[in-house]
Protein backbone atom coordinates (compact mmCIF):
# COMPACT_ATOMS: atom_id res chain seq x y z
CA UNK A 1 0.00 0.00 0.00
CA UNK A 2 2.51 2.60 0.89
CA UNK A 3 5.99 2.44 -1.05
CA UNK A 4 8.04 3.52 2.49
CA UNK A 5 7.96 5.57 5.31
CA UNK A 6 9.84 9.38 4.61
CA UNK A 7 11.47 10.94 7.70
CA UNK A 8 12.35 14.04 8.18
CA UNK A 9 15.39 15.03 10.57
CA UNK A 10 14.17 18.27 12.70
CA UNK A 11 17.00 17.46 15.00
CA UNK A 12 18.43 20.54 16.37
CA UNK A 13 15.55 22.44 15.05
CA UNK A 14 13.20 24.91 17.20
CA UNK A 15 9.86 25.66 17.13
CA UNK A 16 8.06 26.29 14.60
CA UNK A 17 10.60 24.41 12.44
CA UNK A 18 9.63 20.60 12.66
CA UNK A 19 5.99 21.52 12.03
CA UNK A 20 6.93 23.86 8.83
CA UNK A 21 9.00 20.69 7.98
CA UNK A 22 6.48 17.83 8.56
CA UNK A 23 4.17 20.09 6.92
CA UNK A 24 6.06 20.87 3.53
CA UNK A 25 6.98 17.16 3.48
CA UNK A 26 2.87 16.27 3.97
CA UNK A 27 1.24 18.77 1.15
CA UNK A 28 4.04 16.77 -1.28
CA UNK A 29 2.56 13.07 -0.77
CA UNK A 30 -0.68 11.05 -1.18
CA UNK A 31 -2.99 10.56 1.47
CA UNK A 32 -2.19 8.04 3.84
CA UNK A 33 1.73 8.22 3.20
CA UNK A 34 3.51 7.70 6.24
CA UNK A 35 6.28 10.27 7.35
CA UNK A 36 8.35 10.27 10.70
CA UNK A 37 9.97 13.12 11.86
CA UNK A 38 12.84 13.02 14.99
CA UNK A 39 12.95 16.07 17.00
CA UNK A 40 14.56 17.02 19.69
CA UNK A 41 12.39 19.83 20.36
CA UNK A 42 10.55 19.78 23.44
CA UNK A 43 7.84 21.56 22.07
CA UNK A 44 7.37 19.35 19.46
CA UNK A 45 5.80 16.86 21.59
CA UNK A 46 2.98 19.23 21.77
CA UNK A 47 3.29 20.89 18.22
CA UNK A 48 3.26 18.27 16.28
CA UNK A 49 0.06 16.20 17.45
CA UNK A 50 -1.70 19.67 17.34
CA UNK A 51 -0.82 20.58 13.68
CA UNK A 52 -1.98 17.11 12.59
CA UNK A 53 -5.34 17.41 14.74
CA UNK A 54 -5.65 20.76 12.75
CA UNK A 55 -4.82 19.60 9.37
CA UNK A 56 -6.52 16.67 8.81
CA UNK A 57 -3.56 14.03 9.50
CA UNK A 58 -3.15 11.35 11.84
CA UNK A 59 -0.70 11.43 14.78
CA UNK A 60 -0.38 7.98 15.36
CA UNK A 61 2.54 7.60 17.88
CA UNK A 62 5.53 9.06 19.70
CA UNK A 63 8.56 7.19 21.10
CA UNK A 64 11.41 8.47 22.65
CA UNK A 65 14.25 7.42 21.21
CA UNK A 66 17.89 7.57 21.85
CA UNK A 67 19.69 10.74 23.22
CA UNK A 68 16.46 12.46 23.80
CA UNK A 69 15.09 12.34 20.26
CA UNK A 70 11.43 12.05 19.64
CA UNK A 71 10.12 10.05 17.03
CA UNK A 72 6.70 10.75 15.95
CA UNK A 73 4.83 9.00 13.54
CA UNK A 74 1.97 10.51 11.19
CA UNK A 75 -0.19 9.17 8.50
CA UNK A 76 -1.08 11.85 5.94
CA UNK A 77 -4.76 12.75 6.01
CA UNK A 78 -7.47 13.78 3.02
CA UNK A 79 -6.80 17.30 3.35
CA UNK A 80 -5.77 19.43 -0.06
CA UNK A 81 -3.34 19.37 -2.63
CA UNK A 82 -0.79 21.87 -2.77
CA UNK A 83 -1.70 24.06 -5.68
Amino acid sequence: MNAGVVEIDARGLLCPLPVLRARKVLLALPEGALVRVLATDAMARIDLPHFCAGAGHAHLSLEEGAEGVQVHLIRRGAGPAPG
